[in-house]
């Protein structure tokens, strides 16, 4: 039986993962924020639990103000939190490691392509985030683990609790209401969306290493 570990499981992106995984058959197992970048309890997990199916979803969300008013612990808030937890997990998942044939999931966004200047540290974060999955997936390459190690970023969207902060602040910024706004950005993507195509990259192993960027078109290599 395939297992999956999914952090951040209990809401947003992490909660339509979880259930699009556990409708295919999946055994999926939720880990909670405080175990996040304890690198000894991502181990323990790990070791305990043994995932074919990885996914690194969790992360803070950032205060939604401007840099000048920003300070360095709000603007580094992403970078302790989500980069942290990224690069623990994929540390023990090479330590281990996790069984040949076994792919690992981190959720960047489209934010590191194209910055937020409303987000403090968060672009530049979720940019290192994909970076790292990269760099895991040379040394799994090196080692001949047979570890795939995916990035994806997911295109802004109001259908979770982040994104619905970030759009109200950035229509806020240009002087629209939300609508105006949200036409803007053209076609949502929902968090379903989001489940399944988690769920097919973890499935089909025919998805290669790399980044994808996902919008409601679907997944596209990244730029």
């Amino acid at each position: 039986m395939t297992t999956a570990l999914v952090t951040g499981a209990t809401r947003g992106f992490g909660h339509a993962i979880a259930t699009e995984l556990a409708a295919t058959g999946v055994t999926v197992v939720g880990v909670g924020r405080d175990q996040l970048a304890d690198g000894t309890e991502a181990h323990r997990l790990l070791d305990l639990h043994r995932p074919q199916i990885l996914v690194l979803n969790a992360g803070a969300t950032p205060p939604a103000e401007p840099i000048h008013r920003q300070t360095w612990e709000t603007f580094s808030r992403n970078w302790d939190v989500d980069v942290r937890h990224v690069f623990t997990w994929l540390r023990e998942s090479l330590l281990l490691p996790l069984a040949p044939g076994s792919v690992v999931i981190t959720l960047s966004s489209g934010a590191a392509l194209a910055g937020s200047p409303l987000s403090g540290g968060y672009a530049g974060a979720k940019a290192t985030i994909r970076f790292i999955t990269g760099y895991a997936a040379e040394e799994s390459a090196r080692a001949g683990l047979g570890i795939r190690f995916v990035s994806v970023l997911p295109k802004l969207t109001p259908a979770t609790g982040l994104g619905a902060s970030a759009v109200a602040a950035y229509a806020e910024r240009q002087g629209v209401d939300l609508p105006t706004f949200l036409a803007g950005l053209g076609p949502t993507l929902t968090t379903a969306q989001v489940g399944k195509a988690i769920t097919d990259l973890a499935t089909d192993p025919a998805h290669e290493q790399g980044a994808y960027l996902l919008t409601p078109a679907g997944l596209a290599p990244a730029p």
